[in-house]
């Protein structure tokens, strides 16, 4: 999936927990994202600084929905998930063996190819753990965006496994 097609199936609530962090943690991205937006749509940021705070919400998640967003779309879920998510994103390399830094970035290369087995453990862990099933579909369809074409295992784990439904 690209990343307006996640804004186009996630959860409303997901993109306003996502926005609401780049509010209260790094404001600068959320100017800078709805500047970008903005000038992507032909119109001045103001435009939409105008908007009450859900009319915002609303025009940002509504924009992220376009193709043409699609870098923008991809790197607010990137940063939101590096920054703000990242218990998550440890617990799935700890989960798969995959070398990090403590706080979920990969330290060398993705790896080629995924266990089945050790991915279908990690996820249970990660929803039995308390992580939102619905951020750890996010996160895991983000995650298979880094490798071409995705990994057929991991693919195949977010088409079956009901508990990984993005809405």
């Amino acid at each position: 999936m690209k990343s307006h097609e996640l804004y186009t199936a996630v959860d409303p609530a997901l993109v306003t927990q996502m926005l609401d962090w780049f509010r209260a943690n790094d404001r600068n991205v959320y100017r800078s994202a709805v500047a970008t937006l903005a000038q992507n749509r032909k119109l001045r940021p103001v435009f939409v600084e105008k908007k009450s705070l859900p009319e915002q919400y609303a025009w940002i998640a509504k924009t992220l929905q376009i193709k043409a967003c699609d870098t923008i779309g991809e790197h607010l879920l990137q940063a939101w998930l590096m920054a703000g998510n990242q218990g998550l994103l440890a617990a799935f390399c700890d989960g798969m063996g995959i070398p990090h830094d403590g706080k979920g970035s990969v330290v060398g290369d993705l790896p080629k190819k995924i266990d089945a087995e050790r991915l279908n453990g990690s996820v249970d862990r990660l929803i039995e753990g308390g992580f939102d099933p619905k951020l750890v579909a996010l996160y895991l369809h983000c995650f298979n965006m880094q490798n071409p074409g995705g990994w057929p295992e991991l693919t195949a784990k977010l088409a079956d496994d009901s508990r990984l439904a993005l809405a």
